[in-house]
């Protein structure tokens, strides 16, 4: 048994040693991937829209930024212990809720009101519908191949899956699969913006290029994308080579810069469940109480790794009174760190605040 988790371990170490970091490892095989899936999918390429092939470009470059974030991001001791814990928990009977309630149904933003939950819903999943369409397309994972009686068939890596009608429903909806994500985002979007200019609080929090720039993006991809279909219909394909190029560079644009900006929570989001399970998995063993008010407010695990974390990154934030600052529940905590600058011990004041124990 020792001489199998050696010889393991010597293959996985060897492995390691022909790349010159994590990141171009991750990057190798998923270009790999990617080439073997549209090698099967495209029956040995022959069946590659060339017209397609910037979107294939941009495609491989964001998943280049996302490897570079997601490593760096994951290097961190914080994060590091929550996904090493979190996979560890992947299997609890609750992950099954999580999953949809983070990453189907936004339940997590619900509380913050019906308007943000519809905005997040129309955006996210105007996103996802656009993905699980385009990349297929792309990579030539799925194509239609045309019969001579009106009918199409749906090919997914090589295999025909399907029959349909040229003019039936389901054709339909897979020609305007697009069109619709494009509605659903504009929709979005257009609520997006139209909270962060009205909402007072929201436009002093809110950044140009960090929180703007994002939904204009997406608003120009979904805008000229439905641009290419009314030049396609109602004006006979006039106008629409140069549109098409206005188009692809939009959404090349977009995924080269995704990685790097407020949208990069989106391909990183599946990592809230690991987060909810590690919260939720620890918090039903035992509660920490805070060392002021007396309240519960994390579990005793995770105050310790806060602890640990912390002190791994050399940061001291022990208090002269004897604990530590990570054994304050959040508002006892924000009182202790006005007290510093006020000279008075407001932390020993027993007055809760109005939204102590809020949700949401």
């Amino acid at each position: 048994m020792q001489v199998n988790i050696e010889t393991n371990q010597k293959k996985k170490k060897s492995l390691n040693q022909a790349f010159a970091s994590r990141f171009a490892k991750s990057m190798f095989l998923a270009v790999c991937g990617l080439a073997i899936l549209s090698f099967i999918g495209t029956r040995m390429f022959t069946h590659i829209d060339l017209n397609l092939y910037g979107y294939m470009v941009g495609t491989i470059v964001f998943l280049g930024g996302f490897f570079y974030r997601f490593i760096a991001w994951a290097e961190r001791p914080p994060t590091k212990l929550i996904i090493k814990k979190g996979i560890k928990l992947l299997f609890r009977k609750s992950t099954p809720k999580t999953s949809v309630e983070h990453l189907a149904t936004y339940r997590f933003i619900w509380n913050r009101g019906i308007y943000r939950w519809t905005q997040h819903v129309l955006i996210g999943w105007g996103c996802v519908l656009a993905i699980l369409v385009t990349f297929p397309l792309v990579f030539g994972w799925m194509y239609f191949t045309m019969e001579d009686n009106g009918y199409y068939n749906i090919i997914m890596l090589g295999m025909q899956v399907m029959t349909v009608k040229a003019d039936g429903l389901i054709a339909n909806l897979s020609y305007n699969a697009l069109n619709i994500s494009a509605v659903m985002v504009i929709t979005g979007v257009s609520m997006a913006l139209y909270r962060r200019l009205k909402n007072m609080q929201a436009r002093a929090e809110q950044k140009f290029l960090y929180d703007f720039l994002p939904l204009y993006m997406l608003l120009l991809v979904s805008i000229t994308g439905l641009a290419l279909t009314f030049m396609n219909i109602f004006l006979h394909g006039a106008g629409q080579p140069a549109m098409s190029l206005i188009h692809q560079w939009s959404v090349i644009i977009t995924l080269i810069y995704l990685p790097f900006g407020k949208l990069a929570h989106i391909p990183f989001r599946p990592m809230s469940v690991l987060a909810r399970n590690y919260r939720e998995h620890y918090s039903k063993q035992s509660m920490k109480n805070c060392k002021v008010c007396g309240d519960e407010f994390v579990s005793i695990e995770q105050s310790k790794d806060v602890v640990d974390v912390i002190g791994e990154n050399d940061i001291e934030f022990k208090t002269k009174e004897g604990f530590h600052l990570a054994e304050l529940c959040l508002p006892c905590r924000r009182k202790y760190r006005i007290a510093q600058f006020s000279g008075f011990a407001t932390h020993e004041v027993k007055v809760k605040e109005a939204n102590q124990n809020a949700k949401g």
